[in-house]
């Protein structure tokens, strides 16, 4: 198989939220391998906002402040910090809107791993081999899937644990982290290789270890770059006003996923970048995609 051809042969729509135009209709799949070429547009600039009610400092132009967030583990060592409930400017620019989490919950740490996978479902379907790379080639029902045997352990049961996709909303403020930067570390896309994998220092294009960059002020690691993440809500092109606890339409016909990946230019490895694709793409998946999973503290 020829795996760095695999790599970017599924249906997905990508867009800075950002932008003020709605985004094309998604492509139709063929057999030719699409590239995905930058923008001639720089990323846009932050809005102007009111500050963001959370623990966290938001320095415009340097790397913010950490913050040590509760962490845990499960039953099969996965780790994951609380993330606190509290009020976010979500996209960039003219989508920019204000979200409120009225509730905390918790975020995976790290992305799911070959290992964690393969320890709930039996198999690891990834192109690129590695226990503690994330797992990729996974479809968006694989990923719930995942979480549904995951609640199922007898361990996580007694625990009360559910777990989910984390919804798009939720992904962007634990990625964003109290920055309203274009990154969750500041403005300077010459940073970002200390924070993510992606297309300039990805080596031979392919994955890596999770955890093997900086993490975010909130303790989370490759957030910008890795493999892109599914996301739990149906993708939806204009995204504006006031909302409160947002999960997307009831409907669509791709799913979100966010984040950077290891093949990706800078200038899409945005806390604000917004992907969408095929929720089961049948023989197309890609080693590019991957999730992170989250849940709701045990009683709420």
């Amino acid at each position: 198989m020829n795996i760095l051809k695999s790599a970017v042969v599924f249906v997905t729509v990508i867009a800075i939220c950002g932008c003020d135009q709605g985004l094309p209709t998604p492509p139709v799949a063929t057999n030719k391998t699409p590239v995905v070429e930058p923008s001639p547009v720089p990323p846009p600039s932050v809005e102007p906002s009111t500050p963001i009610p959370n623990p966290t400092p938001a320095d415009e132009t340097n790397n913010p402040t950490p913050v040590e967030l509760p962490e845990s583990a499960n039953s099969i060592g996965m780790k994951f910090k609380l993330i606190p409930a509290g009020t976010f400017m979500m996209c960039q620019g003219g989508l920019a809107h204000e979200v409120t989490l009225t509730k905390p919950f918790k975020m995976g740490v790290h992305e799911v791993t070959q290992a964690q996978y393969e320890q709930v479902m039996g198999n690891n379907p990834s192109g690129f081999k590695g226990a503690d790379n994330p797992v990729d080639r996974v479809t968006w029902h694989d990923a719930v899937e995942f979480c549904r045997k995951l609640s199922e352990l007898p361990a996580e049961k007694a625990a009360g644990n559910v777990y989910r996709l984390p919804t798009e909303a939720e992904w962007e403020y634990a990625c964003r982290a109290g920055t309203m930067t274009f990154f969750s570390f500041g403005n300077d896309e010459s940073d970002l290789g200390a924070y993510a994998w992606y297309g300039e220092n990805s080596g031979i294009k392919t994955s890596h270890p999770v955890g093997g960059k900086q993490p975010n002020a909130w303790g989370l690691y490759n957030m910008h770059g890795n493999v892109s993440e599914w996301c739990q809500d149906w993708y939806e092109v204009d995204i504006r006003g006031t909302v409160t606890n947002p999960t997307g339409p009831s409907s669509g016909s791709h799913r979100v996923h966010r984040g950077g990946d290891w093949g990706t230019a800078a200038m899409l490895c945005g806390s604000a970048l917004r992907g969408a694709a095929d929720p089961d793409p049948s023989d197309r998946r890609t080693e590019a995609l991957g999730f992170r999973v989250s849940l709701s503290p045990s009683g709420e």
